[in-house]
């Protein structure tokens, strides 16, 4: 079985699925195999899916549930799903539309635990984790919590996936150019975010740990590359309270940022395995983190964690690597020894291919 016809479905996401998708569709499209991408439009415009030779077909999977549009995604879903090998959804969205289009053999990749909602809502993403633990032939989970979480809810097979951030190349700039662009002199810390400028990035608490970190001398300077719904808000925060943070909208430039700075943070209240902070290894930053999701289970050994929420937890081990050179120097040669054992775009395909070999030729259940 070596020619494959391959579906990946996605709902509207981030950079960080959006962008392993594309990575799994160029390695399995020069392996030969065929791929379909299939999602809103807006994911083909960002990520650029058929660059890689794959085919798009657009479907209104929004992040959120909407009844009458789900169930037009649905029957839409249906029709294109039925002459396939594998079905491989990405998120709890995209992976609950497939299962009620009845996709078969279906696997799902959980990238992130479900966002936490008040009201009503509260109760239907953990009605959509059960209908993709029944009716998905396999989850996967690309950490060990999203594992644990789809076993309690009765997965009937459940694996950890290999996911890793595309390599990005060095910089093309040099870093004091790129300081001098963001309007940091060089004598004061450069930390970097790169993050969606929405809830789940915990950027209301970076902010109070930068207020905090106003009297550090010199005061560090944040940088947040990365865009979204909370942008207006930030701005007049920033500007109400002279915060040191520049708001750099989504930037095609990381690698050049990442040259560039002292320390990468991420304040997250939740998260995946974050690929981003495998780009900062990469670059030999070192890394303060919160203490959620797949983080702990990945970067515990090599990143100063924090737990969620906690502004001067954050600010106290910010201000701690920018007091201490060892402490700096033994976390960039952690971050460099730390980066040449991630898995590469090859190890992820090689993986999926053996589960979709496995499935396919066993009519959807893995021997």
């Amino acid at each position: 079985m070596s020619d494959l016809r391959i579906a990946m479905v996605v709902a509207t996401s981030g950079g960080g699925v959006g962008n392993h998708v594309r990575s799994l569709a160029g390695g399995l499209r020069a392996r030969g195999h065929r791929v379909a991408v299939v999602g809103p439009p807006a994911t083909e415009e960002r990520f650029g899916f058929t660059s890689t030779g794959a085919r798009f077909a657009p479907v209104d999977v929004g992040a959120r549930p909407r009844p009458a549009s789900d169930l037009a995604a649905v029957r839409r879903l249906r029709r294109l799903l039925g002459d396939v090998d594998i079905v491989h959804a990405h998120g709890i969205r995209a992976g609950a539309l497939c299962a009620l289009a009845q996709a078969s053999p279906l696997i799902v990749t959980l990238h992130n635990a479900p966002p936490v909602v008040a009201g009503p809502m509260r109760m239907v993403f953990p009605a959509l984790e059960r209908v993709v633990a029944r009716r998905a032939d396999l989850v996967l989970g690309v950490s060990g919590d999203l594992v644990a979480r789809m076993r309690d809810r009765g997965a009937r097979a459940v694996e950890r996936a290999l996911v890793t951030a595309p390599p990005m190349g060095p910089p093309r700039r040099a870093a004091a150019d790129v300081r001098a662009e963001l309007g940091v002199p060089a004598e004061r810390p450069l930390l970097l975010v790169v993050a969606r400028l929405a809830a789940q990035k915990g950027l209301d608490v970076l902010l109070d740990a930068t207020a905090r970190l106003s009297r550090h001398d010199p005061a560090p300077v944040v940088a947040i590359a990365g865009d979204g719904p909370l942008r207006e808000g930030l701005a007049a925060r920033i500007a109400a309270e002279d915060l040191p943070v520049r708001l750099l909208g989504h930037r095609t430039d990381i690698a050049d940022l990442l040259g560039a700075a002292d320390m990468f943070v991420l304040p997250s209240l939740w998260e995946g395995p974050s690929l981003v902070i495998m780009e900062a290894l990469r670059a030999h930053l070192p890394v303060v983190a919160t203490r959620v999701g797949g983080i702990p289970d990945l970067y515990a050994k090599v990143a100063l964690l924090v737990p969620p929420g906690d502004a001067g937890a954050l600010a106290t081990e910010v201000a701690r690597v920018l007091d201490d050179p060892a402490l700096a120097g033994g976390m960039r040669d952690a971050a460099r020894l730390a980066a040449a054992t991630l898995p590469t775009e090859d190890d992820t395909v090689e993986q999926v291919l053996s589960l979709y070999r496995r499935l396919a030729a066993h009519d959807g259940v893995l021997p």
